[in-house]
């Protein structure tokens, strides 16, 4: 079985607009995390080159903040040139929240594979999570990616107390779109969060991780944030329950494992890499 590996960049951190209570990049809350506004393009390459050099497929810009305007999308632009001329055969992302069909048209021009906009929960538990924008507007921004002509990526977070019908809604909303890849990323609970929730089991996870394939089979299931922290030991089972894909090394603002220890462990269990997107 072959594995899609992904990396993410964070390219622009923290001091973000919105009130979303699971996000320590939120204006809303005070959090120790790194805060810049553009990461030096050079660091960039540097780390993708090193998302190459472990075998990642896919390389993730990710901005924060509520969407694109000129002046971000000018730079993501500029990341992505510079990027395939110093590392070619990465797969591009880009993650930077609300934009519309001629700022993405753009995206796509610049060489970007895939958008990456999640939906994060269902439409109906949303409102308790973030109050500062719409369910509707994320929604809406995955439809224009898909008119503007990117692969889709859209998922979301589980274990930040919502139903277990807000998870088959929010599934169902998934299928509407039909993303190509959908990323699952399992809640870190931070003490300075507004939001309290109860840590998932692994049993809980791998469930999650079922349903979404059962749910999405033509979808690639991503396994990305909180992998490590609630699954430990067993995180290697979420290929056995459906997944074929994971984010390698660290996230947004949190660390995940290390690379090398991924790759090795995948390889002792007889994985190989993917290195075309299907």
């Amino acid at each position: 079985m072959q594995i899609m590996l992904c990396a993410i960049c964070n390219i622009a951190s923290g001091g973000c607009s919105e009130d979303c209570k699971y996000c320590t990049q939120s204006s809303f809350v005070k959090t120790n995390i790194l805060k810049y506004k553009r990461k030096d393009i050079k660091q960039i390459i540097l780390e993708a080159k090193m998302a190459k050099k472990n075998h990642a497929l896919g390389f993730c810009l990710v901005t924060a903040g509520l969407g694109l305007d000129d002046e971000k999308l000018e730079y993501v632009c500029e990341a992505a040139y510079a990027i395939q001329k110093e590392v070619p055969n990465l797969f591009l992302i880009a993650c930077n929240g609300m934009a519309n069909v001629e700022q993405l048209k753009e995206l796509k021009k610049a060489g970007i594979f895939s958008y990456n906009h999640n939906l994060e929960t269902s439409k109906e538990f949303f409102p308790k999570i973030c109050t500062t924008h719409t369910w509707e507007s994320r929604f809406n921004t995955n439809l224009n990616a898909k008119e503007a002509g990117l692969m889709l990526c859209c998922g979301g977070i589980y274990g930040m107390g919502e139903s277990e019908e807000d998870r088959i809604s929010f599934r169902k909303s998934l299928q509407e779109l039909k993303p190509f890849s959908t990323p699952i990323n399992f809640f870190i609970s931070n003490e300075n969060l507004n939001l309290k929730a109860p840590k998932l089991s692994a049993d809980e996870a791998l469930k999650i991780v079922r349903d979404t394939k059962a749910a999405l089979p033509d979808s690639v299931v991503m396994v990305a944030g909180g992998r490590e922290f609630v699954l430990k030991e067993r995180q290697y089972e979420i290929f056995k329950a459906g997944a074929s894909s994971i984010v390698i090394g660290d996230y947004l603002t949190t660390k995940g494992e290390i690379a090398s220890k991924d790759i090795e462990k995948l390889e002792q269990m007889g994985f190989s890499f993917a290195s075309e997107c299907h």
